[in-house]
């Protein structure tokens, strides 16, 4: 079984690019607190590389953006290739069946959970009329 559950944050904008087939691929890193406290007394981070393929990938590109919190399911992948020095390269990635974005990152920095804490903070609501509602 090959099935892959993280929750973090991107480390940089999303990279969106298209195959010769015109596929749609967005490549980004992110950055996985680990459960346990290191030796150093702080909490290490993993950066792991996420490949997402087709609407998803265009998705990403288009509401993530370096901060955003997403959870990610998918599948571990190992490939490698030869480096232009000769050298044989290896690459881990986690290809992403599902992304789910957490919070997303506004033009002007704010992200879509403070937005939300906002409004959870209104305290004067008015009772809505129920004779009015046309249902």
């Amino acid at each position: 079984m090959n099935k892959v559950f993280l929750v973090g944050n991107l480390t940089k904008d999303p990279e969106l690019s298209t195959t010769t087939n015109g596929i749609s691929v967005c490549r980004f890193s992110l950055a996985v607190s680990r459960r346990y406290v290191g030796a150093s007394g702080e909490r290490e981070t993993d950066f792991i590389n996420i490949v997402v393929w087709r609407g998803q990938a265009e998705n990403c590109h288009k509401y993530l953006k370096k901060g955003s919190k997403c959870g990610i399911v998918g599948t571990l992948q190992t490939r490698s290739y030869d480096a232009q020095d000769g050298s044989k390269r290896y690459v881990t990635e986690v290809v992403a069946d599902e992304v789910e974005f957490i919070s997303t990152r506004n033009s002007d920095g704010s992200s879509k959970q403070e937005i939300v804490d906002d409004v959870e903070n209104v305290t004067e609501l008015k009772p809505i009329d129920d004779d009015s509602l046309p249902f």
